[in-house]
């Protein structure tokens, strides 16, 4: 007589098989290990405009724009900062920081996310005479070299987009669970390998700290090309990596000075955009809570099951299960300076990132205010 399969043994060993493929042939994502590394000095150092946009930021512009004056860049620099409609001290607190223009952004035109339209307006106050354009967060604040590295790698690959993720707050419980885990989830969906990769097609950015060759924006239609995408950044990437080769990377230098504190920061942050991401599709939906459930919930229930009724081979494929997802998370933990304890935290902050994805689902894209639609069909 055959003996009966236990369901969640097969789906331990499925995910267990899932896991091995993503750590090794997912273009090393895991790894964490992209970095901005010294690069010779170009003969010429081109002029570049930082742009700024930023809506009700008081709180936080003074010392990321007070970063951008500091910054020591040989060549022409300039700061713009876009006022998209603050109903605060923004605009002041950007001028006293050393913003050498700030611009409203006026109304925003039919069609366009409010942060496009944003960019837009600074990319057209920047003019022609800025070979980069540097857009930076409102709420980054940055390393006085780091403009300068970012033009000699760019110059010294021919790339057209060079990218930082900056690192997040963390420092509350929540933030020490969350913060990390994005970090780890957005290198899964583009691993940075694949995007410094001019033969691959995927491609992301990130947009709190990106520099971009202004010819190559202008050739690929410029902001008026991703005026209706709610991800910004990762739609530039893509515009741009037609265009030429891009790279993104980690930096443990550039930072938020944004606190999300405690789960609803975290979860308003996930949900504005997350059903955006999956293309506002259903399908898509459904694929991505299965491959969560499948991946990060399946091993520890796995375990918890097999030890509650001795079950020794579904206990066992249960715990290599989560050994694998947590060695696969321990570097961006080190990234975050939190303990090793953390990466066996993994299943509990993908429940949660699920739960936020349904959310970002049944509210659609909102962020400051504005509520965005799904894509016209």
């Amino acid at each position: 007589m055959p003996v009966p399969i236990d369901p969640l043994a097969f789906l331990a060993a499925l995910a267990l098989l899932a896991w091995g493929v993503l750590l090794g042939f997912r273009g090393g994502f895991w790894r964490a290990d992209r970095r901005l590394a010294p690069t010779p000095a170009p003969p010429h150092w081109p002029a570049v405009t930082a742009v700024v946009p930023a809506r009700n930021e008081e709180a936080v512009i003074a010392e990321a724009v007070a970063s951008l004056a500091a910054q020591a860049y040989p060549g022409r620099f300039e700061i713009v900062v876009v006022d998209d409609a603050s109903t605060d001290a923004t605009a002041a607190r950007a001028r006293a920081a050393g913003a050498e223009r700030v611009v409203a952004a006026g109304p925003r035109p039919a069609g366009w996310v409010g942060k496009t339209w944003a960019l837009a307006r600074g990319v057209a106050a920047a003019g022609d005479a800025p070979e980069f354009l540097w857009f930076s967060d409102a709420d980054v604040v940055h390393p006085p070299d780091v403009v300068a590295r970012l033009v000699a790698k760019a110059e010294a690959e021919a790339r057209v987009l060079v990218s930082l993720m900056v690192l997040l707050e963390c420092r509350t419980a929540w933030e020490r669970l969350l913060v990390p885990a994005f970090v780890f989830f957005f290198q899964k969906l583009y691993p940075f390998r694949w995007v410094n990769d001019a033969r691959r097609r995927t491609a992301a950015a990130a947009g709190g700290c990106a520099l971009v060759r202004r010819r190559a924006l202008a050739a690929a239609g410029g902001i008026a090309a991703i005026r209706e995408a709610v991800i910004d950044d990762c739609a530039l990437a893509r515009a741009l990596k037609r265009e030429g080769s891009i790279w993104l990377g980690l930096t443990e230098g550039s930072h938020s000075a944004r606190a999300y504190l405690g789960l609803a920061g975290v979860w308003r942050m996930v949900a504005r955009s997350a059903y955006a991401q999956l293309g506002y599709s259903p399908i898509l939906l459904a694929a991505t809570v299965a491959g969560m459930g499948l991946l990060y919930l399946v091993p520890p229930l796995a375990l918890a099951a097999g030890l509650a009724q001795g079950a020794a081979a579904t206990a066992v494929l249960g715990a290599v299960g989560w050994a694998a997802m947590a060695v696969a998370y321990a570097p961006t933990v080190r990234l975050y300076r939190q303990s090793p304890a953390l990466a066996a935290s993994l299943p509990l902050a993908a429940a949660l990132y699920t739960a936020m994805t349904l959310a970002s689902a049944r509210r659609g894209a909102a962020w400051k205010g504005r509520t965005y639609a799904g894509p016209r069909r």
